[in-house]
């Protein structure tokens, strides 16, 4: 049975799990908003499809890339944390 300090922790490495996963998503989302949102702004071109497929274009190139460190982190947090857990260990 868990008791509350353990609770805790288990939630917050979850947690934190999510937030290393989604960080290069979330960075490049952050950068080519940026740069587009900049190039819109000294060039007066204000297309709605202009912000949004390069944004989704760098994230998928990013997602690709990055699926194998995501998929390690997450499987190393479910083996090393969860799965003892639910066994007894």
């Amino acid at each position: 049975m868990l008791n509350e300090g353990e609770f805790y922790d288990v939630l917050r490495e979850g947690l934190w799990v999510a937030v290393v996963t989604s960080m290069p998503i979330l960075t490049v989302a952050l950068a080519a908003g940026l740069i587009v949102g900049l190039f819109q702004a000294l060039t007066s071109i204000q297309e709605m499809t202009l912000t949004f497929v390069p944004k989704l274009g760098a994230i998928i190139v990013v997602f690709w890339a990055s699926m194998g460190f995501m998929t390690q982190t997450i499987s190393a947090y479910f083996q090393d944390t969860l799965v003892p857990m639910i066994v007894g260990g």
